[in-house]
């Protein structure tokens, strides 16, 4: 049974919409089956568990799908794909609309399903529905224990249409999708504002990083000219402790996780969110100046992603490498350069583990080499 909402809206005159129903999947929606024939669309798909539908081509900055897309499935604007492909903070796949594009092709891997004729059911709000994560629990129930296959979930098509939704009457609908679309605006132009600041950013550390722009010593004097080492000669990587997300508590030892590098913490990490109480060995304790580097993600971009961690004694756990740097190199340099300048320099080490999971790895014992 599936919890009723804790917030509800009211009629416009002030009366109590009626109580929310619970209703399969199948019963609001069908299967899209329809196959991409004579190549109608060069639009190949995929689904970014943050971004939503988008093209291959601007996603992983190539095509990984078939030259022939005629088998793909072809997806209309309006409907919905589930790529069963877990990822960091969407342990249960990911639930998109095609908003981007007239149409795609997309790998009959996915399940693709779209809005019955004359259903009581608002697009906008289903989108939101699935956005919340709400249907995660119902996934998990018919989600074998450990039936994961190369990052995949192992949820049947029949199954996952049996799932329950919480279907609201039509009117409730759209104020709850009005809401959350009218946050979505306020927060994608907030975003515009951080994306013109973070581009300003990048424009200095590429004069900074190319040695177009120098700094001088405080008497004056010009520093030392740049030397060119390998990642090896200046640290050494270890791997990250066996916590997961069920070891966070809210007391014990600050926390970072492998998912974080991505989501909470930028190039340098002072402030700690989370904490465990689990006990881990020295070598899984940080050091001020750690640098943290994911061994895995769903492009080569990024897994050329790092964190300095600034705190002393903080757990690092998960699939991250810990790189630990000689004096000569502070660890903030070393995580501005692996962002924004080595990055290109790592990705050639990127190894793909199946193009339907979209995940790509680098071995340990590749980035001593990245000069």
């Amino acid at each position: 049974m599936m919890v009723a909402p804790k917030l509800r809206f009211k009629a416009d005159d002030g009366s109590a919409f009626p109580e929310w129903e619970e209703k399969t999947l199948g019963d609001i929606v069908e299967r899209v089956t329809r196959k991409n024939r004579d190549n109608q669309t060069d639009v190949p798909l995929t689904i970014s568990s943050l971004d939503g539908l988008v093209d291959q081509r601007d996603y992983f900055k190539k095509t990984v799908a078939s030259k022939d897309m005629s088998g793909y499935f072809l997806l209309q604007n309006g409907e919905f794909a589930y790529n069963k492909s877990y990822s960091v903070g969407f342990d249960y796949g990911s639930i998109k609309r095609l908003d981007r594009y007239p149409c795609g092709a997309l790998s009959t891997l996915y399940i693709c399903f779209g809005l019955k004729p004359n259903v009581d059911i608002d697009s906008d709000y289903l989108t939101h529905y699935f956005d919340s994560q709400k249907w995660n629990s119902e996934v998990a129930a018919i989600c074998a224990e450990g039936a994961r296959n190369h990052g995949l979930l192992n949820v049947s098509t029949s199954d996952f249409f049996d799932i329950n939704i919480m279907s609201p009457s039509l009117p409730e609908q759209r104020k709850i999708a009005a809401l959350l679309s009218s946050v979505d605006a306020v927060i994608a132009a907030q975003q515009a504002e951080v994306d013109a600041w973070e581009q300003r950013k990048k424009g200095v550390m590429q004069k900074l990083f190319s040695q177009e722009v120098r700094f001088k010593a405080d008497d004056g004097s010009e520093f030392p000219e740049w030397e060119e080492k390998t990642l090896g000669e200046l640290g050494t990587f270890t791997k990250g402790a066996a916590l997961s997300k069920a070891d966070i508590s809210d007391d014990g030892r600050p926390l970072i996780l492998y998912g974080e590098l991505y989501t909470t913490y930028n190039e340098v990490a002072v402030h700690i969110v989370r904490h465990t109480e689990q006990n881990v060995a020295d070598r899984f304790l940080s050091r001020v100046g750690d640098v943290l580097i994911p061994t895995s993600g769903e492009t080569a971009e990024e897994i050329a992603t790092a964190t300095c961690v600034m705190q002393e004694g903080v757990v690092l756990a998960g699939d991250l490498y810990i790189y630990r740097t000689v004096d000569e190199l502070d660890g903030r340099i070393a995580s501005y350069l692996l962002n924004h300048s080595v990055n290109k320099k790592i990705w050639p080490f990127a190894v793909w583990c199946g193009w339907v999971c979209q995940v790509v790895t680098v071995l340990r014992s590749s980035l001593p080499q990245v000069r």
